[in-house]
């Protein structure tokens, strides 16, 4: 009997056991989602404090050019000497390249963004290309062709002429363009994959359709 009694007491502690498991196994498929997001809602928040510091080197910059944007292409170039161009080439001087701020946390593309030297893509680059902007750049530089200028001066005086049209544009709208944002999709909420973005006045946040007013 005593021994009936022992094989009981085992068999009892095993089904404790497995109902135990059966706890742990429900809790872990409600937990690991949990952290999961967590940790995708800390990487997009470090991202976000990044483009607020970018907001601050722009300032910079901006107060020191008549409160001119900087004028560059929308992303560096990837060359085996290492990235050329872009922003973090004109900012050189108000903030390092090698700078973490120029990196996503959530960016684990090592041969493309992360080869270029940037996670993001600054958006006027990309407007100094838009009909409205060269159309009147193409008409000032035909107005100049008869100055005595070197190949370098002819380029400087265009970017200066790109850098007064975009910035107007940006004024105009300060709601409408983003200055810079997430040059990928990393940020996934749900079944979206929403940009953060950097706004003229220094706002960050999900990156907006041009057509989309501001939220009060």
């Amino acid at each position: 009997m005593a021994s009936y009694g022992r094989a009981a007491n085992r068999a009892f502690t095993i089904v404790e056991m497995l109902a135990v498991v059966g706890i742990i196994v429900i809790l872990l498929s409600v937990l690991v989602p949990s952290v999961s997001n967590i940790r995708r809602e800390s990487l997009s928040v470090s991202c976000q404090a990044n483009l607020r510091q970018m907001h601050s080197s722009i300032e910079i910059y901006r107060s020191a050019q008549k409160c001119e944007l900087p004028m560059c292409d929308f992303l560096p170039a990837a060359t085996p000497e290492g990235p050329v161009g872009g922003l973090p080439e004109v900012l050189e001087k108000v903030v390092e390249r090698t700078c973490a701020c120029w990196y996503c946390a959530a960016d684990y593309d090592e041969e493309g963004s992360i080869a270029a030297g940037t996670s993001y893509i600054y958006l006027p680059g990309l407007l100094r290309y838009t009909p409205q902007v060269q159309i009147q750049v193409g008409a000032l530089m035909l107005a100049s062709q008869g100055d005595a200028l070197t190949e370098r001066q002819r380029e400087r005086r265009r970017r200066d002429a790109e850098s007064r049209l975009v910035s107007l544009l940006y004024r105009q709208s300060p709601a409408r363009f983003a200055v810079l944002a997430d040059s990928q999709d990393r940020h996934k909420v749900g079944d979206r994959n929403p940009r953060n973005a950097l706004y003229m006045d220094g706002s960050v946040t999900v990156l907006r359709d041009t057509d989309e007013e501001r939220e009060p």
